[in-house]
């Protein structure tokens, strides 16, 4: 894809009154990318306008391109697999969309992963609460640093992060790492070690859903609440009274909700609160029991004079199973159409949005693409991106490509053969023959007639080539040679798009027989062009001005075929009035008179 590194051109209006100038820069699209600041002076105003700059960010273009080829892969995938299979592939296609998510912000990727787990893999209880525990942990990953502090301390359990490193692992179900943490307070207290081994025990025997396995969700169920039933014994009987450490772990372990609410700090969010709280009390959620606990936490964890912020509303609405009002919180919370439009049309992939059509005839996929696609097209690069995703709105795709390839600015003839192509191969024959034209006027006007031409030609417009070729006919005249020989002795069949550029190939043919002392069929040739007519009146001269020669040819003068020839040339001479040539013509043609009728007789 081609490059260039330059930035939108300023545009200087004119201001009322004063001399000055006011400027602006066309950003990327006319919805998201404009933030405008109300500055007062006076009882004046002046609106500065502030373009999107994540468009032309590299790091975001990186993102831009390579989403684009997951897009293209993503559309490739064959309706006619089973559902098993193509489930398979949506679930890979939306893990690859995240690896490169480098470039995003944090809160991008934690919507993404949600959606993934509740829309796209779907997981049904039990495999659920696995799912929403790795996408806490892949979002709350500061006590993995912070446990390598302490780890690497002299004396790890008597660092002042021991304590909350070891409740922030049982927080996140990483009831392993907890256990190993444990020891090494363990060893300090000896007198305790009993109370230590007990905890080790519930740590060791807390049961964990396996999907894979032969166990049903039942089967767990029961073996689940026998253990929460054994650690709330060991609560109720105190028997980590004398441990204040290790009594709170077991009435984290219990769901306790006030221990758990007493260690917001630690939790940091109220979905991190809904995770932990189903781990330890509602391990078999079903998916359409999540939007009562969501709600719930949410409303216990934040401050009650708090307002919740568009984060909290989006992640809500996917908890609540809402896809269109994630896809609307996210239109309006998001300051660009990429993250909306391909999560959409993932989600389309996944019959997740059929029954959702707008008023205006495209539905939310298309539209959300077209809107996306609209903005790359204003940039000096990403348009290319842009006509992959234009192609894939089978309704609106094509008309929008028309309109918007039409402003892609010119620059280079490489860019122009870039935009010439993509027409062609979607057979826009308007647009092609537009941007032909557009080429073909630039180059006459630089004088290139050859490039003039060959645009010309590949925009049919017979007008143009006629009137180019009678630039390369006047040059000629004046200049007594041809420019661009390349290009006018390999015409071939363009020629005939007017009958201009066919005497000018036909014309230079004839030089190149003459030049390799092809006299008669030079002369053949020449004859041709004349009875055809289609030499422009101002061209006779120097037409005849080359054909003399042949006059004094043996092998063509006299001659029964060529009488034609000289009656033609004569026949031109007395339109011309050029009397010396007129004569050396009569001369000629009454020799081939006489030489075709003696061999007639």
């Amino acid at each position: 894809m081609e490059e260039v590194d330059v930035e939108p051109a300023i545009t200087n209006i004119p201001a009322a009154s004063g001399g000055k100038h006011l400027g602006f820069a066309w950003g990327p699209g006319d919805i998201l990318v404009y933030e405008t600041l109300y500055k007062a002076s006076g009882s004046s105003f002046i609106h500065e306008v502030r373009k999107d700059e994540d468009i032309y960010s590299p790091i975001l273009r990186k993102l831009f391109n390579e989403s684009h080829h997951i897009f293209v892969g993503l559309q490739t995938i064959r309706e006619d697999l089973p559902s098993k299979n193509k489930k398979s592939q949506y679930v890979f296609s939306s893990h690859v969309y995240t690896t490169i998510f480098f470039s995003c912000t944090a809160n991008l990727k934690l919507i993404w992963n949600l959606c993934e787990v509740l829309f796209i893999d779907a997981a049904p209880a039990g495999s659920l609460l696995l799912h929403l525990l790795d996408w806490v942990r892949l979002h709350k990953a500061d006590v993995d640093e912070k446990a390598r502090e302490v780890l690497q301390s002299e004396s790890p359990a008597e660092h002042p992060d021991y304590c909350d490193v070891v409740v922030s692992y049982v927080l996140q179900g990483r009831l392993e790492e907890a256990r190993q943490m444990l020891v090494k307070q363990a060893t300090l207290q000896p007198a305790a070690r009993n109370m230590y081994k007990l905890m080790d025990t519930l740590l060791s025997k807390m049961p964990f859903y396996n999907p894979g396995g032969t166990q049903t969700l039942t089967d767990f169920d029961v073996k689940w609440r026998l253990w929460h039933e054994e650690v709330d014994r060991c609560l109720q009987d105190n028997s980590f009274a004398s441990n204040r450490h290790l009594e709170l772990i077991c009435k984290i372990l219990v769901g306790d909700e006030d221990t758990l609410l007493e260690h917001k700090e630690l939790l940091s969010t109220w979905y991190h609160f809904l995770v932990t709280r189903l781990l330890f009390c509602h391990p078999t959620v079903k998916p359409t029991e999540l939007h009562y606990y969501a709600q719930s936490c949410m409303t216990m964890f934040l401050d009650s004079r708090s307002v919740p912020e568009p984060l909290d509303n989006i992640l809500l609405a996917a908890f609540e199973f809402d896809i269109h009002q994630v896809i609307k919180d996210c239109s309006i919370a998001l300051n660009n159409w990429w993250f909306v439009a391909h999560l959409t049309d993932l989600l389309d992939h996944c019959k997740l949005l059929q029954s959702h059509n707008l008023h205006f005839g495209s539905n939310l996929r298309e539209f959300l693409l077209l809107e996306y696609a609209s903005g790359l097209f204003t940039h000096h690069s990403l348009w290319q991106l842009a006509v992959d995703y234009f192609d894939h709105c089978p309704e609106f795709g094509r008309v929008y490509l028309e309109l918007q390839i039409e402003h892609v600015p010119l620059d280079t003839e490489r860019k122009a053969l870039k935009v010439l192509r993509i027409c062609e191969q979607r057979q826009m024959s308007e647009q092609v023959r537009s941007i032909c034209k557009i080429m073909a006027m630039r180059a006459l006007r630089n004088n290139r007639l050859g490039s003039a031409l060959s645009w010309s030609i590949r925009a049919k417009d017979a007008a143009f080539a006629t009137l180019i070729s009678e630039r390369f006919l006047q040059d000629y005249c004046a200049r007594g040679t041809f420019s661009d020989l390349d290009l006018i002795d390999n015409l071939g069949p363009a020629m005939l798009l007017s009958d201009r550029l066919t005497f000018l190939g036909k014309y230079r043919e004839f030089h190149k027989l003459y030049g390799e002392k092809r006299f008669r069929e030079a002369a053949k040739l020449l004859l041709s062009l004349m009875t055809a007519k289609i030499a422009p009146r101002s061209f006779w001269m120097t037409l005849l001005t080359d054909a003399l020669p042949l006059l004094e040819q043996k092998e063509v003068s006299p001659h029964q075929r060529f009488s034609r020839l000289w009656k033609n040339l004569y026949h031109y001479m007395e339109q011309t009035k050029v009397e010396l040539l007129r004569l050396a013509l009569a001369r000629n043609l009454a020799m081939a008179i006489v030489k075709e009728g003696t061999m007639e007789t």
